[in-house]
């Protein structure tokens, strides 16, 4: 059974960086597609990065590119998200999201295992 936990969420001012940690684990982490979404009150939760098992291949959502970095380290089991110039908007509880496959996928649906969520509030 995978489980994924969270870690590194926080209270940030706008322009800060914060770096989320999702520790897995549970076989075959290295071979896992590795995701972050969020989910903001009353909005649908929202794809933000995914990246491939080997790290070569990673996908993020218009909203975050140039801003945010994906990450993982096979040797750890975890998983990162490096935010830097935070925005109010980036406001959300984040969520860290495993599924088995070659290439990173952009829905919450494609996505089996979950974490239980970190919270990030930015302050204007």
């Amino acid at each position: 059974q995978v489980q994924l936990v969270e870690s590194g969420g926080g209270l940030v001012q706008t322009g800060g960086s914060l770096r989320l940690s999702c520790a897995a684990s549970g076989p075959t982490f290295s071979s896992r597609v590795m995701g972050w979404f969020r989910q903001a009150p009353g909005k649908e939760r929202e794809f933000v990065a995914a990246i491939n098992w080997s790290g070569g291949t990673t996908y993020y959502a218009d909203s975050v590119k140039g801003r945010f970095a994906i990450s993982r380290d096979n040797s750890k089991n975890t998983a990162y998200l490096q935010m830097n110039s935070l925005k109010p908007d980036d406001t959300a509880v984040y969520y860290c999201a495993g599924r088995s496959g070659m290439l990173p996928r952009t829905t919450p649906d494609e996505y089996p295992y979950w974490g239980q969520g970190t919270q990030v509030t930015v302050s204007s």
